[in-house]
């Protein structure tokens, strides 16, 4: 026997539906009531997940072609979100990966870049190159010096290559595009490099000697990194025509640390009177799977191929409920905002599936990065550096 349901159910189901989803967008978000490390403050609440997405573009309201109000357009995670200020705005470009396991790029706007996202009306359009992304992810937002807004995005294809019945094997390769309004976006050629295919390429905000920078993470393959990895250093003369040149290694990857398998940069540096400072992402194995974590660095002011400081260790890594996901036992960042007043907005994704904030601010993570000890790369190091730590206490 089928079951027909009736106005008022469909109607008291819409309700019910709206009523969920706004006090999911108006909750209020506070910081984690631990005291902390004194460098940043974590904040209890993810700031956009799946469930943040829009209802409309998940459910069809016309009651005649669904009757049970069922989801049509499902999404399973919302994560590793470009970040910038826009017209008084925290703005993230969230990486949306829908049930088909496609992603694309949305934007979500807070008046105050703790809580209260909310998407715009449609998703990001991009337009496709001749052979258009079958995938694409992981976008950095980056204001440019030369007036626009460059979105640089992982455009993943299969791998033309793969053996006959292999349909997991895929080419990535850094998609460009770029925007006055952040609705109306150009799309530019895909980089072209010759030091293998690129993930993680972020550019850098300003002109070095008139040419853009980009800062590269070149591997030999889809997933593994063979010869390749590292964060790497080039430079382009026109965007418009993207070939990437002079590019050289100037972080590389380190035996049994928390970079050993490979790293890259997450957004874009931010300039301090000290140095740029830099939010990357290092993987390391483990019995359980690969460990993302992520971690700062600084390279010098002038010189922007040249590292200065790197802390030991990770900046942040997967705390309690971050630890699982689709990816487990992952952060992930590829977007931060340095605000007028120093405050800086660190937001980060877990395990693959949602979107978190930590705040600090310019001053802590410059004092963070200089005077934190360096990774002397052996236990005895590691001891040498807690007595160190433990007779200076002990001189007060």
């Amino acid at each position: 026997m089928t079951t027909i349901t009736s106005s008022a159910t469909f109607l008291e189901r819409k309700s019910a539906l709206e009523k969920q989803h706004k006090t999911l967008l108006e909750q209020k978000n506070e910081p984690q009531e631990a005291v902390g490390n004194g460098i940043y403050e974590r904040y209890k609440n993810p700031v956009v997940t799946a469930a943040h997405i829009p209802l409309n573009w998940r459910f069809d309201f016309n009651e005649n072609s669904n009757p049970f109000l069922q989801e049509r357009i499902g999404v399973n995670a919302a994560f590793n979100a470009g970040a910038m200020k826009w017209n008084g705005k925290y703005l993230l470009a969230v990486r949306v990966e829908g049930i088909d396991r496609k992603s694309f790029f949305a934007i979500a706007e807070s008046p105050n870049g703790i809580d209260n996202f909310k998407f715009w009306d449609k998703p990001c359009v991009i337009p496709q190159t001749e052979e258009p992304d079958t995938n694409v992810y992981d976008m950095r937002l980056i204001n440019h010096e030369d007036g626009y807004v460059y979105g640089i995005f992982c455009t993943e294809r299969k791998d033309p290559k793969a053996p006959k019945g292999d349909t997991s094997s895929a080419v990535a390769n850094a998609g460009i595009v770029r925007s006055k309004d952040l609705v109306n976006w150009e799309r530019l050629p895909d980089l072209i490099s010759n030091t293998g295919q690129q993930r993680n390429v972020v550019l850098h905000p300003e002109f070095v000697n008139g040419k853009y920078a980009l800062y590269t993470r070149p591997q030999d393959g889809f997933i593994d990194v063979g010869s390749g990895g590292g964060i790497g250093l080039g430079y382009v003369d026109d965007m418009a025509n993207p070939v990437v040149k002079d590019e050289k290694i100037i972080f590389g990857k380190q035996y049994h640390t928390i970079y050993e398998l490979k790293n890259g940069l997450g957004p874009a540096p931010i300039k301090t009177s000290k140095g740029w400072l830099h939010l990357a992402h290092g993987v390391r194995n483990t019995a359980a799977g690969l460990r993302y974590t992520l971690y700062i660095f600084m390279t010098d002011l002038n010189d922007i191929s040249k590292v200065t400081h790197v802390p030991a260790g990770h900046f942040m890594g997967p705390e309690g409920i971050e630890r699982v996901g689709d990816v487990s036992n992952v952060l992930f960042s590829n977007g931060w905002i340095e605000d007028e007043d120093g405050t800086v907005y660190v937001y980060y994704a877990s395990s693959d599936t949602r979107m978190h904030v930590a705040v600090s601010s310019v001053e802590k993570l410059v004092d963070y990065v200089i005077n934190t000890p360096a990774d002397t790369f052996i236990s005895a190091g590691s001891v040498q550096t807690i007595i160190n730590q433990i007779e200076k206490n002990n001189a007060i």
